[in-house]
């Protein structure tokens, strides 16, 4: 090989490599869904379907819930979930994200365990259900945290198992999980924390009791998170170590890692 065939080859390949990484297909777009609920009413979410889809993940999101407009098929809020939700799709996944009521109410701490709440996580789950026969789980974060583990005490067999991140621990907050009936969740079971955690509801050293609740459970895991950065704003926002901020995919990889193989 001639050198200057050596150097063309050398200064093409980064534009090869460049047109591939482009042309790799990104996640699915999803589309927006109007549940009906209870009262005549319904719940938003967005529904991002998959072909042959490991199972579907029904997000929900921290702090007074819903997940933003949606930009090219894809939601804009800032919640560690729903800025992460194309990475459960890129792990396989089929994505929901429960939203609000058509009332664009927001969800405080006693309005996720209301059971008109869970009336509402009822409909969703069967709605999703009726739009896929994939196993599905519950995540939440944060203030999500208390809407998804309430609904899996109300669920039961309904859903394949739970994934609470950044746990509400504080009893002071209605619905705080230490104050639920976890024991009464037979499914399994992870939580994920970071190690530097510094919201007031979602102290760190409170987390290994939480786990010892799930007593029911055949799998239970904790995970610590360490990574990330720099953060930014109030300790309980999205952009600090509390919504995994700079390490978003390493987190996602770390829950669809044990979806896929619970222990």
């Amino acid at each position: 090989m001639s050198l200057v065939r050596a150097l063309y080859q050398l200064l093409l390949l980064p534009m090869l490599l460049c047109f591939a990484a482009r042309s790799v297909a990104g996640p699915a777009q999803g589309q927006m869904l109007q549940v009906p609920t209870r009262d005549g009413s319904s719940v938003t979410v967005f529904w991002a379907e998959r072909e042959q889809a490991r199972a579907t993940v029904l997000l929900f999101p921290g702090g007074g819930g819903g997940f933003g407009r949606l930009v090219d098929g894809r939601p804009q809020g800032g919640n560690f979930l729903v800025r992460s939700s194309a990475a459960f799709q890129a792990a396989g996944y089929q994505v929901a994200i429960f939203g609000r009521r058509a009332d664009g109410a927001e969800l405080g701490y006693e309005d996720r365990i209301l059971p008109a709440h869970l009336a509402d996580i009822a409909d969703v789950v069967a709605a999703l259900k009726a739009r896929s026969d994939r196993p599905l789980w519950l995540v939440g974060t944060s203030r999500g945290t208390i809407s998804a583990a309430s609904g899996a005490i109300a669920l039961g067999d309904q859903i394949a198992g739970l994934v609470l991140s950044s746990s509400i621990v504080a009893m002071k907050k209605p619905g705080a999980l230490p104050s639920l009936d976890l024991a009464a969740i037979r499914k399994p079971v992870l939580l994920l924390h970071h190690e530097k955690d510094a919201c007031w509801v979602c102290k760190p050293q409170e987390v290994p009791a939480l786990l010892q609740r799930f007593s029911g459970a055949p799998v239970k895991r904790l995970i610590w998170a360490d990574g990330g950065g720099p953060a930014s704003g109030e300790p309980c926002e999205p952009q600090h170590w509390h919504g995994f901020v700079g390490m978003e995919a390493e987190a996602v990889g770390l829950i669809t890692d044990w979806l896929a193989e619970p222990r």
